[in-house]
């Protein structure tokens, strides 16, 4: 069996943060995989309200330092690692003093979304990109879940394509009941950073929202996922309107053998 380098790319995990039942699902199915021999590595933000101390994580100095560029601002980027209680699987949290040190995740106190939130996401997604550049593991699979991972794909098949550590790569994208109807800045895009890429490649991001940056992730990735049973009617009528040449399944998550080798079937297929 060919071992897969797969990475998970998530804005929460158990017993981190958990924000739906999307954590539970992204908890199980990494360590489950590994179990069948496949090389995993999990990426996501390090909000504000993630204990360091009761986690136990510690910076990682040799990957730190990277400066990310949003807009026409440079961030620095910093990461830090734990492992998960009773796995062998470690997660890579990357962090930045002005977009996530704050103790709200999404929205304020107020429950209204962070203003900055597209900010957040090019940031997380080319954090992303630069933290594998920095470890030296070449991904076959790029596994994103949820809206905040929607310019992931784009980037990997577009800014990344020439690549040698991504031009390989293929990209799941994995959808939630927890996406959000709400804008976002209509600088967006502009901040993004998306010179020279092509008009048709960015069309689903056009309308500069959480849904679009998911509609966006859909449209560019090589397969979709569907993981919860409520997903909002705007998401799923844009997967209806797709091409067949969009790969969609629609099937048990990782709490049952099947769901586990459903997925790794669909890794092998988009990768052969």
């Amino acid at each position: 069996m060919q071992k897969l380098n797969i990475l998970y790319v998530t804005t929460e995990i158990d017993p981190f943060l958990k924000l739906s039942d999307a954590a539970d699902f992204i908890r199980l199915l990494p360590q489950k995989l590994q179990e069948k021999g496949h090389d995993i590595r999990i990426l996501m933000p390090k909000f504000g309200v993630i204990s360091e101390r009761k986690h136990k994580l510690h910076e990682v100095v040799r990957l730190s330092g990277i400066n990310i560029r949003v807009g026409n601002k440079e961030k620095p980027l910093t990461i830090k690692v734990a492992t998960i209680p009773g796995a062998r699987l470690q997660v890579y949290f990357l962090d930045n003093e002005d977009y996530f040190q704050r103790k709200t995740v999404l929205t304020d106190a107020n429950d209204t979304c962070h203003i900055d939130n597209d900010e957040r996401s090019i940031f997380f997604c080319k954090g992303v990109i630069e933290t594998v550049k920095k470890l030296g593991w070449t991904p076959n699979i790029i596994h994103c879940h949820g809206w905040m991972t929607g310019l992931l794909p784009l980037y990997v098949k577009t800014q990344y394509r020439d690549d040698p550590m991504f031009m390989n790569a293929k990209t799941v994208f994995t959808v939630y009941n927890n996406e959000i109807d709400h804008p976002l800045p209509a600088t967006f895009l502009e901040k993004a950073r998306l010179d020279g890429v092509p008009q048709d490649k960015i069309a689903a991001y056009l309308d500069s929202s959480y849904l679009g940056l998911a509609k966006g992730g859909m449209r560019m990735a090589d397969a979709i996922t569907v993981g919860s049973s409520m997903v909002s009617s705007p998401l799923i009528e844009y997967i209806n309107q797709q091409t067949i040449q969009m790969k969609m399944h629609d099937f048990a998550g990782a709490e049952t053998p099947a769901g586990v080798d459903n997925y790794t079937e669909l890794y092998r297929s988009i990768l052969n």
